[in-house]
């Protein structure tokens, strides 16, 4: 069993990517080589949603998913720290004393070789190290790669979904981009003048989305069981003036029949199928979306899904 005293590592790990994953390992088999117990710190909200809203990153994980990706890593513990206007403006050295000082008695901290922290993000490794020699604690700041490659971001990982690029996104993640939201009642279209009935799924509006298209993919269900999907994002132009509807994430279920209203969902996304069109006849648009679902059955049939 460990001992007394701490392995932790501090940052937002948004998406807990396979760069992430990566340091993650080496701290576990650091803390296992000292006797130590191993702990994330990270936060109920990404920093940057508090110092500098108007340019937030959308997020790639919601904390519940974040929390689920941690505990899957093997990690003895995920201190979610409360982020708001008055830790923002605490100094590095305070939240080090009363967070790895104080509260977790840490001995050991790994961290990304970038990593930056405290009021205005003066925090950084080679501050750490200076706290650590009066504290007692070692640091190591390591590269965030994964499987030895070139370095992985959650900034590349946006940048990929803002693409439609969602099985690069899924390499560098370790798995498919999900977002998790509730049914909800759209439009009304889909199954009665359409023939082809979707979850509407409401989302927190800071969570990244891929490329408006559509794609084929999955859906979840809260009691675990998993429906090939076809997902439409999008504003729904064959309906909609331009830029007059909102954007939507709105999947059909393969071979599924029933409710799905006020349930919490989980949609994710396997390939890119095409952009979303403007279709002049609602016709069209069936002929499309029966193609779209036989699209989706091949994929999903595929082997070489990421």
């Amino acid at each position: 069993m460990p001992g007394p005293g701490t392995a932790v590592t501090i940052g937002a790990y948004d998406g807990v990517h396979l760069g992430h994953r990566a340091l993650l390992r080496d701290l576990s088999e650091r803390a296992a080589a000292a006797g130590l117990s191993t702990v994330v710190v990270t936060f109920d909200r990404h920093p940057a949603s508090v110092v500098r809203p108007e340019s937030a990153p959308k997020q790639l994980t919601d904390l519940e998913q974040k929390l689920e990706l941690l505990a899957e890593c093997g990690i003895d513990r995920t201190l979610v720290v409360h982020f708001d206007e008055a830790r923002a403006a605490e100094s590095a050295e305070d939240f080090v004393q009363e967070v790895l000082v104080d509260e977790l008695s840490a001995r050991l901290v790994v961290v990304g070789e970038d990593f930056h922290f405290g009021h205005g993000r003066r925090g950084n490794v080679e501050l750490l190290r200076r706290c650590g020699t009066e504290a007692g604690f070692e640091v190591v700041g390591v590269a965030l790669t994964g499987d030895g490659e070139a370095a992985v971001s959650s900034t590349r990982i946006r940048a990929l979904l803002a693409d439609g690029d969602v099985e690069g996104a899924a390499a560098l993640l370790g798995r498919a981009h999900e977002v998790r939201g509730t049914v909800v009642r759209g439009d009304g279209r889909g199954g009665p003048d359409l023939g082809f009935p979707t979850a509407n799924l409401r989302l927190p509006d800071d969570i990244a989305l891929p490329a408006e298209g559509v794609y084929a993919g999955h859906y979840r269900r809260p009691d675990g069981s998993v429906y090939g999907a076809a997902i439409n994002v999008g504003r729904r132009p064959t309906f909609y003036e331009p830029g007059t509807a909102p954007v939507l994430v709105e999947a059909y279920l393969l071979r599924f029949d029933g409710e799905l209203y006020g349930e919490r969902a989980g949609v994710s996304f396997a390939r890119r199928l095409r952009d979303e069109l403007r279709f002049e006849t609602v016709e069209d648009l069936v002929a499309q979306m029966r193609a779209d679902v036989e699209a989706t059955e091949r994929v999903l049939a595929s082997a070489d899904l990421p």
